[in-house]
């Protein structure tokens, strides 16, 4: 061997190829589990943020239901007040018409009687 180059024997060499092969495959396989690892975690957040989502919208959508009954119940209260009410103005209405139906009665009778009674040739 000549100028001072250290020789490494053929089998060294390639024991030390297989070595690096080696720690390329497990280096390969510990990233793919890491990758794994991350693809899992990421799921796991989502299906928990879906669940979390789910839950609030069914919070939400019972709040809301609360209260449209609250008001359905405070607005059929207030339909019975509404119902009287209308029941008032319409008998102030009938009444006030059977006042004007007596007050122009005699005068609505006699132009019919005047009008029956004229022969016209």
């Amino acid at each position: 061997m000549g100028s001072g180059a250290l020789a490494i024997p053929s089998g060294m060499a390639a024991n030390r190829g297989q070595n690096g092969i080696q720690q390329l495959l497990a280096a390969e396989q510990e990233a793919q589990h890491i990758v794994n690892a991350a693809r899992n975690a990421k799921t796991a957040r989502l299906k928990q943020a879906k669940e979390e989502a789910e839950r609030e919208i069914a919070q939400f959508r019972a709040q809301i239901e609360a209260n449209f009954q609250r008001k359905l119940k405070e607005g059929s209260g207030d339909s019975g007040a509404n119902v009287k009410r209308l029941e008032q103005e319409t008998e102030a209405k009938i009444h006030h018409l059977k006042n004007e139906a007596e007050r122009i009665s005699h005068h609505v009778v006699h132009m019919l009687l005047k009008h029956v009674t004229t022969v016209k040739n």
